[in-house]
């Protein structure tokens, strides 16, 4: 079974095993009937078997819809609440004196040098001050006034480049409520990509913070010719003198006091209509450059309505924690899923975001813990950091401690396939790694890309809560499929959302078909009101990947393909984007060889790569520093980290690894990279070869490793 071959390995006595087996049987036996009873999970078992999506009508390639939308789709969150502001307006109007913005105070920042010479700067921060729902409505409306006063029109363009925290969703809010369109592009984006997002939507106001304005917009600014106002949400920088003449540097602070005394009685503020533009989203694409996404009001309210309905109890007592960047789908819609629902959403990043984190100074306390959050949001490759580092600890404890550990751990894997609980191992043994994020986590979040059936089931163990994984695009508001929360499988994505509905379309050139047995396959296509207008000033590119059906509804070609099972969950299963055609004529998966190595802990990060003109796959590797050094002491290899990554006899030596993960994983022959280039350095969206939620940019990979690829398929390299 699936749940055997994700078992961890242990080092027992055969003899003590059979004892510690029989101790486990008449454990479980004598607290099966009371844990029955009491638990509720009769309920949670007959959920997780039930169908929970069906296909409208019985033709092949029917639209799949909800159990619980059959007849019609959801697309409103309350009644008459159809544009985003209303809906800020219903939940402050409801929600009044609650908690809802919450930021850390710094109490001092250091420099901290290391044994390298390098400096790392470190932080050690307060408690979290509150805005309520009353505070952060009033900063809003001030902040969009103060827009108008410095000529901001309705239905124009308006820029966000910054960091997650309270002041982006503030000036979110202000802009939805003024009827302003808000560009949103990524902090991460190299130059270029700013540039063309800035100058594409022609904007005049950029709002960002001190740093990103000192450290990106500093060197481009020239280049962004129609730029008047630069509005800062964290207070005046010291040098900005250097800014070409008609640019004007303001606080936000300044704009809100503007808007607070601007005379805004006589004028009929212009509100928004639910088919009006809400966002501008870059995407930071894995292929060129980045496309703007036009997102109506309606599309993010039909979005976010459908992922609410798969959050049980969502309400009041939940913390929501937010560090992703803003700018991408899946945090702006978690977050606005929790701001109407009154929930705190407590901003933290990837560097503070632990006690570990970068950012923290040792023996001062990450945001998790000093938050406790209850809601977290996260993308598998913090996931597959977050399994790694446990693991690691894991084989660094006494042989006692470790089969402790894993026997555990294999116990509740198994208790879980049968959608049962374990109440004694989660205190006793999981409570400490539970703690790493807090220990009060009642649900994580995964999207923005596949996640590995290994490290789901380590969430669900270790964390003690269900992983919902998720699948949308920008292009479909983010909403697309959610599993459910008693649904413990791995690898699957969850049925339709209650707001759309999806098809399966035949495509031929990689074989799949919707009549396939046993479970139909087909490219995934998404409709409802959720599906995004279209491409900003980009009608080809629109036309080719939207469509409209007889009765007006929008579907999105989302190039990804899926399978649906029988009780209507879907599964990614490939792309065709990542599809290649070997000289032989097989056809390789490139995610597929990927998802099967990317869990080793020899293996940071990896990319395959295949040519049609020639017959084998080649690869790209960042290797766990610690692993990768260890493998050259034992192999008598010595040297600097480059000089490691470098060698030929290490690359051999990694392959062999690769080769025996990717045999346990069942791929072909054909499939199995058959040479690899070693990187020293890490593949982050600074680098400019991932994306923010760190998919692989293949194109980027591709320039930047032309060498090694040409080297790698025998060609002369001069």
């Amino acid at each position: 079974s699936q749940a055997s071959k994700m078992k961890l390995k242990h080092d027992i006595n055969p003899v003590l095993l059979q004892f510690i087996n029989f101790i486990i049987l008449v454990y479980s036996l004598v607290t099966y009937i009371p844990w029955y009873i009491l638990s509720g999970s009769k309920q949670a078992i007959a959920k997780a078997k039930q169908v929970k999506a069906r296909p409208v009508n019985n033709k092949p390639g029917g639209a799949y819809r909800s159990v619980n939308s059959l007849h019609c789709l959801a697309s409103v969150l309350y009644p008459g609440c159809d544009t985003l502001d209303k809906v800020f307006k219903y939940a402050k109007t409801k929600f009044k004196d609650k908690k809802l913005l919450g930021t850390r105070e710094i109490l001092k920042e250091e420099d901290e040098i290391q044994p390298s010479g390098k400096v790392f700067k470190k932080v050690i921060l307060g408690k979290y001050t509150w805005l309520t729902y009353e505070d952060a409505y009033i900063k809003a409306v001030n902040f969009g006034n103060g827009l108008a006063v410095l000529g901001q029109q309705p239905k124009t363009n308006i820029a966000i480049f910054c960091e997650t925290r309270a002041e982006w969703m503030i000036a979110a809010q202000a802009c939805f409520m003024c009827n302003y369109q808000l560009v949103t592009l990524y902090a991460t984006l190299g130059g270029p990509a700013i540039v063309h997002g800035l100058n594409e939507t022609e904007v005049t106001t950029i709002i960002t913070s001190k740093e990103l304005m000192q450290t990106k917009l500093k060197e481009i600014v020239s280049q962004v010719p129609l730029l008047r106002h630069i509005i800062t949400v964290d207070g005046k920088p010291t040098m900005w003198a250097e800014f070409p003449k008609g640019v004007i540097v303001h606080t936000m602070a300044s704009v809100q006091a503007m808007g607070a005394k601007a005379d805004t009685g006589n004028k009929q503020p212009c509100r928004p209509v639910p088919s009006d533009i809400a966002v501008i989203m870059y995407t930071s694409g894995s292929t060129g450059i980045p496309k703007g996404v036009m997102i109506s009001h309606c599309n993010i309210i039909a979005g976010i309505t459908g992922m609410a309905e798969r959050i049980p109890n969502l309400g009041e007592k939940d913390i929501y924690i937010g560090y992703l960047p803003l700018a991408h789908v899946l945090e702006l819609s978690a977050e606005l899923v929790c701001l109407s629902h009154g929930c705190r959403i407590g901003y933290s990043s990837p560097q503070t975001l632990a006690d570990q984190s970068s950012k923290i100074k040792k023996g001062s306390k990450g945001d998790v813990t000093t938050l406790k959050p209850t809601l977290m949001a996260a993308v598998p490759e913090i996931m597959d950091r977050i399994y790694k580092n446990v693991m690691n600890k894991v084989n660094e404890m006494t042989r006692f401690q470790r089969n402790l550990f894993i026997l555990a751990y294999n116990y509740k894997m198994e208790q879980i396939s049968k959608g049962y609980t374990t109440p004694l191992c989660d205190s006793l043994i999981f409570r400490k790694v539970r703690m790493l994020l807090g220990g009060k986590i009642r649900i994580l979040l995964c999207g923005g890309a596949p996640l590995s059936a290994a490290t789901q089931r380590f969430m669900n163990i270790c964390f003690c809560c269900p992983v919902g994984q998720g699948y949308g695009l920008t292009e479909s508001a983010g909403a697309g499929t959610i599993t459910e929360v008693w649904d413990y499988t791995t690898g699957r994505v969850g049925a339709p959302l209650v707001c759309c509905e999806i098809k399966l379309m035949n495509w031929e050139e990689g074989g799949y078909y919707n009549t396939d047995k046993p479970y139909p396959r087909g490219e995934i296509v998404i409709g409802g009101q959720n599906v995004t207008v279209g491409y900003y000033k980009n009608e080809a590119r629109t036309k080719k990947d939207f469509t409209i059906d007889e009765n007006g509804q929008r579907w999105l070609h989302t190039g990804d393909i899926g399978e649906f099972h029988q009780d209507g969950c879907l599964k990614i299963i490939d792309r065709k984007k990542d599809l290649v055609k070997l000289q032989a004529g097989e056809y390789v998966s490139l995610g597929k060889v990927e998802a099967a190595l990317k869990n080793l802990p020899l293996v940071d990060n990896i990319c395959a790569y295949a040519s049609s003109f020639h017959s084998y796959v080649i690869g790209f590797v960042v290797p766990n520093q610690k692993e990768l050094a260890e493998l050259a002491r034992r192999k008598g290899f010595k040297g600097t980290w480059e000089e490691i990554c470098s060698s030929p006899e290490m690359e051999k030596e990694v392959l062999k690894v690769l080769a025996e993960a990717a045999m346990a994983a069942n791929l072909e022959k054909f499939e199995i990279p058959v040479k690899i280039r070693l990187s020293p350095d890490p593949w982050t969206p600074e680098t400019g070869l991932v994306t923010d939620a760190f998919k692989l940019k293949r194109k980027e990979l591709t320039a930047y490793y032309q060498m090694d690829i040409d080297r790698m398929y025998g060609k002369n390299v001069k």
